[in-house]
This record gives C-alpha cells, sequence and structure tokens, in this order.
C-alpha cells in the first residue's frame, strides 16, 4: 500500500473500487426556479460538479441540491476514458468554463490521458482530446487550469503541461507538450492561471511560473524551493495554488505536519520569495480555496478530519488564524482522506463549503461558514456527508458557474 504525503497511492484505491464502478460529475444548488420544459439546464440550475476518477470507466455525474445541501443524482455522463482512483491532492482533474456561447465542464482521464468536455446546457458529453503519444498521468492523474482560450493539463506520469485550445461546443485542440521538472526532479502537481501566467507546484519543494501571452507556457526564469520547505528540510512542500483575482498573490497549501499555507508576491510578473503562515495544529493543507470576497482562505486538512478557515488580506497578501470545523462525521469508518473544495455560492464567503471525502465509496461532506466582525465559525451541516456512490476515489470538485476568477 502506498500512501504519500502529497496524495493518494494507486494500488491501495485500485484494492478498493469495483471495477464496473461509473463515475460522478455532480450538480447541486437549485437556483430557486423550476426547469421548464425545453430550456437549457445553466439558465435554471447550479450545479456542483466531481470528477470521480474511476479507473476501468469514468463518467460525471450531476446532482441537484435541495435544503440544507442535500444532493439528489440527476444524471451521469460517461467520459469515455478510465481515470486512476487516486494521486496528487494538488492535482484539479476537473475545471468549469462559463462565458460567450459555452458552458462547459473538462474532466480528466489520467489513464487514458484524455480530457473530456460536456456541455452544460445539455448534459451530454462533447468530446475527448489527447495530449501526445508521451503525455500520461497513470500514476497520479491530471489536473487542469484554464483561462477562457487554453486548457492546461499537468501530465504527472510524463511531467508535462499539455496545452490545448479552447474550441466551440466544449471541444479542445491539442497544441504543444513542454517537459517540465522540479530542482530536485519532482514532478509536476498543482496549477492555477491567472491573466498570462500560470504558476506550477512540484511536489519536491520547488515552484515555478510561466508567461502564457501566446498560449505555450514559457518560464519566467524563477524556479525557486519554497522558504518553508528549505526551513523544514524537505518536511514541508507546496502542493496546491490559488491565485488572487488581481494577480498579485500567489498561494499555496503544503504538505506539512500542521497548517502551513505559503504566499508569493506575483505582482512583477515573476514568482517572490514565499513567506510562511503557520494556521494551526492539523495535518496537512494540502488543498486551499479563497473564498469570493477573497476574505477568507479555504485549507483542508487532507490527512484529517477538518476544514480550517484563515482571515486574508487581499490587499496585503497576509494570512491570520481564523477557525476551524470540528472533526467531520465519518473519518476513517465511512471516508479516509479530505480532499477538494468548492462553494454554495460566488458571492461573498461562499455560504456552504463542500469538501470532497475520498474512500472505497467516496462522500461530500457539507460545511456552514459563517464570518462576521473579525470571527468565523465552521460548521457541518446536520445532512452531512452525502454519499457519492458512484465514486471509488473523490479527489476533486467544483461548481457551475465558476468562481470568477
Amino acid at each position: 500500500m502506498r500512501i504519500e504525503g502529497q496524495g493518494i497511492g494507486v494500488p491501495m484505491v485500485r484494492r478498493w473500487l469495483s471495477r464496473a464502478a461509473a463515475a460522478l460529475l455532480w450538480v447541486c444548488l437549485a437556483s430557486g426556479f423550476a426547469a421548464g420544459a425545453g430550456q437549457p439546464h445553466y439558465l435554471v440550475t447550479h450545479y456542483l460538479v466531481t470528477n470521480d476518477d474511476v479507473p476501468f470507466g469514468n463518467s460525471v455525474s450531476f446532482y441537484t441540491v435541495g435544503a440544507n445541501g442535500l444532493l439528489t443524482l440527476k444524471e451521469q455522463v460517461i467520459t469515455g476514458g478510465w481515470g486512476t482512483g487516486g494521486g496528487y491532492f494538488g492535482a484539479n482533474r476537473i475545471n468549469v468554463l462559463s462565458g460567450g456561447n459555452d458552458e462547459c465542464v473538462y474532466a480528466s482521464d489520467g489513464s487514458t490521458g484524455d480530457i473530456a468536455g460536456i456541455d452544460v446546457s445539455t448534459l451530454q458529453l462533447a468530446g475527448t482530446t489527447s495530449g501526445s503519444g508521451t503525455d500520461t498521468g497513470i500514476s497520479n492523474g491530471i489536473g487542469l487550469a484554464m483561462n477562457s482560450q487554453y486548457l492546461y493539463a499537468s501530465f504527472t506520469d510524463s511531467s508535462t503541461i499539455g496545452t490545448f485550445q479552447v474550441q466551440p461546443g466544449c471541444t479542445l485542440t491539442f497544441v504543444n507538450d513542454v517537459s517540465v521538472a522540479g530542482l530536485q526532479a519532482g514532478i509536476v502537481d498543482g496549477m492555477a492561471v491567472s491573466g498570462n501566467m500560470l504558476v506550477v507546484t512540484y511536489g519536491d519543494g520547488s515552484i515555478e511560473s510561466f508567461n502564457i501571452a501566446s498560449g505555450t507556457p514559457v518560464s519566467n526564469g524563477d524556479e525557486q524551493n519554497s522558504t518553508a520547505y528549505v526551513a523544514a528540510q524537505g518536511a514541508t512542500y507546496p502542493t496546491s495554488v490559488e491565485i488572487t483575482e488581481d494577480g498579485h498573490y500567489a498561494l499555496f497549501g503544503d504538505t506539512a505536519t500542521s497548517t502551513t499555507v505559503e504566499v508569493s508576491d506575483i505582482s512583477s510578473g515573476a514568482l517572490s520569495k514565499t513567506v510562511v503562515n503557520s494556521l494551526g495544529t492539523a495535518i496537512n493543507s494540502s488543498n486551499i480555496l479563497l473564498s469570493p470576497d477573497e476574505t477568507l482562505l479555504y485549507i483542508s486538512n487532507t490527512q484529517g478530519d477538518e476544514i480550517t478557515a484563515a482571515f486574508f488580506g487581499k490587499s496585503t497578501g497576509k494570512l491570520s488564524a481564523g477557525c476551524a470545523s470540528p472533526g467531520l462525521r465519518g473519518y476513517s469508518s465511512k471516508w479516509s482522506y479530505l480532499a477538494g473544495l468548492t462553494l454554495d455560492t460566488n458571492t461573498g464567503t461562499g455560504g456552504v463549503v463542500y469538501v470532497a471525502e475520498f474512500g472505497s465509496t467516496s462522500y461530500i461532506g457539507i460545511v456552514e461558514v459563517s464570518s462576521t466582525g473579525g470571527k468565523c465559525t465552521l460548521a457541518e451541516s446536520p445532512g452531512s456527508p452525502v454519499l457519492d456512490s458512484a465514486s471509488v476515489g473523490l479527489l476533486s470538485i467544483g461548481t457551475f458557474p465558476p468562481r470568477s476568477f
């Protein structure tokens, strides 16, 4: 059995899963209007989406969300590829595009090395696109990051970043790939896009940014080891990435023995030395997510049972301790790891935090947020967790429409 600090070992997951299982992209939060006959789904429904990452037949499922965040399965979309059922926490396996004439969800199939595009208006598979013949993500998955023109895929086995051009109808065209490596020969892990910059982590303590003004990533020449990695002599290292709406700061969720987040000022167009923030004692901070108003940073304590929230000053880049949830229900008995995060709404603090709960059968945790007067609380909803029966390795979730940045 292999359990890595920044991800889930695939051999362990494959012992858990049923080979006949289908995967699930899913939807939540009704907008308050009943769907009218013949109307596109996205005009009347707000979605929570998941990539279930199932080997031997991946899928994306849609769940509507009722009162108190309770989920009802609406539809499953088969991607036509195979997932990995585990891998790196920081590699976000699902992305959402909303704008122009297309409303799309993109989900990666790590074992078959392709990206599936799904049309949200019809809940139908638009097609799949592969990278080059050497682009693979069998062991640890394929992470995704995108803007309105290009989707970037982190192929974790080949340590390549594939560039795909967004086409009408939720399809993609493969452009090219570039080989990348960390300073300690680490492979590409987490990614985030803001403007003309792509920021990546390598899972070995090093980070790097790329200029994507012309589409294909070109290094900004700023590859460096993070401050926490150096201070901890390798025991702490950046895994996931978030970038502020104005593109001023990059935030890194660290794999660590406590809750550790690093911040880099990127306003110069390159990474600056990271500033380390110690925000609690819960183990690991491998997935992070900024609230829509950027006042709170949500942190998934991936090898524990808590969600942590830290206060963030978007004008200063400074983080300070906020609050933590009680232990979420079902830890060890139902699920083993916390993973990706998403939010109920795209305004304010997001209202409710949803967290992927990885296990032989997976769950979705629902955590209600309250923040006022410089204090916050995180409380698990009475209806949480919700069984995600189609998934045997849930790591990545998102919402439609997506957050604006």
